[in-house]
């Protein structure tokens, strides 16, 4: 296939601990057509997804901070639109180990060969069912703080984007709130929920102290 075809559908994302084994693999796909970037390990490689969603993952699934089946996981909930294939030196044949969530797997030390053709399984997108957007659920957050200006605030993760914001709260803390996400404007709905102080346990409760004594009675 010409690369000016391919090219629009062909961005890859290399996650691999091995400076070589990344290298080297980026090099055969950029040779062949193919918008190839890479990532030491899973964390690094999610901060790649946010920067460009790629069209396939191919990730080795050994690697410190954040192993490959962690990242593969994570991809695979947040990301349905992205192609997996996970990779090992550790696995024979071209099943895919139990609980690792990819599309395809590649042993490593097979052949670049077989690589490719895995690859050319999934040049086109994911086709995604098509859900009628809906109101976005109830949030339930622990209030944990206050801003730089002394305001009380709470983290909010945007379930759309993915990304964390302050948000100032005031008021009363039991109530519905709605804000929106500065990074993609999606609107969210949130509780706020106060953190629990579990000493005294029971209500009205009171401790009286004997005079001359070491033991203490409960009142209510």
């Amino acid at each position: 296939m010409p690369n000016h075809q391919r090219a629009p559908l062909s961005r890859l994302l290399v996650v691999d601990d091995d400076p070589s084994i990344r290298f080297s693999l980026m090099a055969v796909l950029d040779k062949i057509g193919f918008s190839a970037r890479s990532a030491d390990n899973g964390l690094s490689a999610l901060v790649e997804i946010e920067r460009q969603i790629p069209n396939i993952v191919l990730s080795d699934l050994n690697m410190p901070r954040m192993s490959g089946v962690e990242l593969l996981n994570v991809v695979r909930r947040h990301f349905p639109s992205i192609h997996l294939i996970a990779m090992s030196g550790a696995f024979y044949g071209d099943e895919l180990p139990s609980g690792v969530a990819a599309d395809a797997f590649y042993q490593k030390g097979s052949g670049l060969g077989c690589l490719l053709k895995i690859i050319e399984r999934f040049t086109q997108p994911r086709p995604l069912p098509v859900h009628p957007r809906t109101a976005s659920a109830l949030l339930w957050i622990l209030r944990n703080g206050n801003d730089a200006s002394g305001e009380p605030c709470v983290s909010i993760n945007c379930p759309d984007c993915h990304r964390t914001f302050e948000q100032q709260v005031g008021g009363s803390l039991s109530l519905i709130r709605e804000t929106h996400c500065p990074r993609c404007g999606n609107p969210i709905y949130y509780a706020i929920v106060e953190p629990v102080d579990l000493a005294p346990t029971l209500p009205f409760q009171r401790v009286v102290r004997k005079r001359g004594s070491d033991r203490a009675e409960l009142h209510f």
